[in-house]
């Protein structure tokens, strides 16, 4: 069963052949020109030679003033001008609709690899487990060096306090034996 978009070929034989493609470029070169500031310039200067012409030789009007011919062959032009730019825009639908499936199939294959690497990376996640990692340790020791330094803190305290006690009781005892009446023992 042909597919519904696909045309079915006639049986019938054509004595020349036209080439869609070469075709489809001089209608999208035309199209081309007929959007240009140049073609409108010559346009006008065509027209306007045309009318001047038409209006004011006495002896030369090959177009009186309706100017039927003028618009006969604009008419004529656009009978023409029309069917090629549809052509012209029929070709760029086709390349974007490859372009279009083209970037899908990459958007595909991104997808793809990408959610491959992140099963990749996953599997590695697991395989390496409770390895220890540089940000990990570093934050561990950071952690130890600030409980050390508590420590210290401590320790320096608790030895500050100890040596002012022993001042404390060390000029405690001096007094006693500067004063007699203390320096004496109850007996």
């Amino acid at each position: 069963m042909a597919d519904l978009d696909t045309p079915r070929l006639s049986g019938k034989k054509t004595y020349f052949r036209i080439d869609d493609d070469t075709v489809g470029a001089y209608a999208e070169k035309v199209a081309r020109f007929f959007g240009t500031g140049r073609y409108l310039m010559w346009q006008t200067v065509f027209v306007t030679v045309w009318v001047v012409l038409n209006l004011g030789a006495t002896w030369w009007k090959w177009d009186p003033y309706p100017f039927i011919l003028l618009n006969l062959a604009f008419s004529t032009q656009a009978a023409y001008a029309a069917p090629l730019i549809l052509l012209a825009q029929n070709r760029q639908e086709d390349r974007d609709r490859i372009s279009l499936n083209e970037d899908r199939r990459r958007a595909f294959e991104t997808k793809s690899n990408t959610e491959f690497i992140t099963r990749e990376l996953t599997g590695l996640r697991l395989a390496v487990g409770e390895v220890v990692t540089r940000d990990y340790l570093r934050h561990e020791l950071d952690d130890l060096r600030t409980m050390m330094e508590r420590i210290e803190a401590k320790i320096a305290d608790e030895a500050a306090a100890r040596t002012a006690a022993r001042h404390y009781a060390g000029e405690a005892a001096h007094e006693d034996l500067r004063d007699p009446a203390r320096g004496r023992s109850p007996e």
